[in-house]
């Protein structure tokens, strides 16, 4: 990633912009209400951006919980997709759950998001199984996935 983009952690005023994101991003986003619960009252959230030019581009958010750590949601602006942000974000979010004791990072990801999968494995994830029509807006089949940190 180039060194003008900057991972910093989510405050309350990028919200919208994360949330213009989760809207090009996703078939069923969350809501602004959801992000700002996540940022302001989930004690155990952390939600990082990346900021390039003063403007949000992506962001990733995941929840440290005991020893294990899921990554909630991420995403990057389909402007600047294909630059390795997603990939930095991931790293970033694999480094800061080992900080937080974590000893595994997992995720799901759709079944047929075959892009994001790659990437997944790309910085160690594995497959561990399926979560039978967990999505919402279409009753597609999660992909479990995961990292071991120790």
């Amino acid at each position: 990633m180039d060194s003008r983009f900057t991972i910093r952690k989510m405050q309350r005023e990028d919200v919208e912009e994360v949330y213009q994101i989760e809207l090009l991003s996703f078939s069923a986003p969350w809501s602004k209400e959801s992000l700002f619960y996540e940022l302001e009252q989930n004690l155990f959230a952390k939600y990082l951006v990346v900021e390039f030019e003063g403007k949000v581009i992506g962001y990733c958010g995941l929840w440290v919980i005991m020893d294990d750590a899921q990554i909630t949601n991420i995403a990057v602006h389909p402007d600047y997709r294909k630059m390795k942000i997603g990939e930095a974000l991931l790293r970033f979010s694999i480094q800061l759950s080992k900080e937080m004791n974590a000893k595994r990072l997992s995720l799901e990801v759709r079944v047929s998001n075959h892009i994001a999968q790659s990437l997944y494995k790309k910085v160690g994830f594995l497959s561990g199984g399926i979560r039978k029509r967990y999505y919402t807006d279409n009753q597609e089949d999660a992909l479990v996935m995961w990292v071991n940190l120790v």
